[in-house]
């Protein structure tokens, strides 16, 4: 298996980045694999790592009063997975579940915020990425949501 570092270094989320930080940030990362069907992390537990997907797909859901668990994303190899590790009160506001085999690294939260307060062009250049997967993650929302009421209101 490949190191850490080499796969951080080769995923769109780290692209850009000089090798010193990747180096630091692989102290954090861990690789992962997860079967089909189980969850990376589920609704309200605390938010204690991000996954970086490098390969298989992964459903994000909510849970919907007497409708179920109703999918609102699926993110796939070269996304990232989680972003409420960084934003107190650091807890997840969905489920994550694997959709088949899941290769990813999971980065512990605790140490890469530690991280980013010791070194601020470490904190910069993540909350760039971090706020970039959160535009994208907003505008497909944004997207479905007009999708879902013109086909409520369709004449």
């Amino acid at each position: 298996m490949r190191p850490v570092g080499e796969l951080l270094v080769g995923h769109p989320f780290f692209a850009g980045l000089d090798e010193e930080i990747i180096r630091e940030l692989e102290g954090c990362a861990r690789n992962v694999h997860v079967h089909a069907g189980e969850h990376l992390f589920r609704e309200g537990e605390d938010a204690d790592s991000f996954f970086v997907v490098r390969k298989g797909r992964v459903a994000l859901d909510v849970h919907m009063p007497d409708r179920g668990h109703m999918v609102i994303a699926t993110v796939e190899a070269g996304d990232v997975v989680g972003w409420s590790w960084f934003v107190p009160p650091y807890r997840w506001f969905f489920d994550a579940r694997a959709v088949g085999e899941v290769s990813a690294v999971s980065v512990d939260a605790t140490c890469l915020r530690d991280k980013c307060e010791a070194d601020p062009a470490l904190g910069y250049a993540l909350m760039q990425r971090v706020a970039q997967v959160m535009y994208q993650r907003l505008q497909a929302t944004r997207v479905r949501l007009l999708d879902v009421y013109g086909a409520d209101h369709a004449g």
